[in-house]
């Protein structure tokens, strides 16, 4: 799977299956969701605590690279997790945010 070329229906379906797979269904409701995806957050933080500005940005050549991947993957995971469970249209939700965050946060210098 790239970016480029998998859409997110695809992504959610991968993940739904691997849920129903292992019976796991009952065990994610919103509520553990949530939760579980506020746990992995502060997992991926935690990989940043006591780094330098210029250390995190420089990540990317380190070993600890792939644990952060695997960080991110785990949130987003249980983020689609949480959007197939409530039956949430992930691309309609970020565009109506992206949206309504344009108009609460308007371009101040155009010159940027």
């Amino acid at each position: 799977m790239k970016d480029q070329i998998t859409n997110i229906q695809e992504i959610k379906d991968k993940i739904s299956k691997f849920v129903k797979e292992r019976d796991w269904t009952d065990a994610h409701s919103p509520k553990n969701l949530s939760m579980s995806i506020a746990i992995e957050a502060a997992e991926l933080m935690e990989i940043f605590q006591w780094l330098s500005n210029e250390q995190a940005w420089d990540i990317k050549d380190s070993n600890e690279f792939i644990h952060l991947k695997e960080e991110l993957a785990d949130v987003m995971i249980y983020c689609m997790s949480l959007a197939n469970q409530l039956d949430i249209d992930v691309s309609s939700a970020i565009e109506d945010k992206i949206a309504k965050n344009e108009k609460r946060f308007p371009i101040i210098n155009k010159d940027r």
